[in-house]
């Protein structure tokens, strides 16, 4: 029977929808994030530091070999 399930339409949209607006929230937080260039901060940022923890047992191993 069709008409036992009308009253779940109403609440499928409206998840759908928030779904939705999640999702371009979502996308709108890392538009800004890139935009203000927060993520390649970071990767520089976390990259000089593995960098610069490695160098001084790079270091070590080539004037010990």
């Amino acid at each position: 029977d069709k008409r036992g399930s009308w009253p779940l339409l109403p609440a499928g949209f409206a998840v759908i929808t928030v779904g939705f607006i999640a999702v371009a929230a979502a996308f709108g937080a890392l538009w800004k994030l890139f935009g203000e260039g927060k993520v390649v901060e970071h990767a520089l940022i976390s990259a000089s530091h593995h960098i610069q923890m490695a160098a001084a047992g790079a270091v070590a191993d080539i004037l010990l070999y």
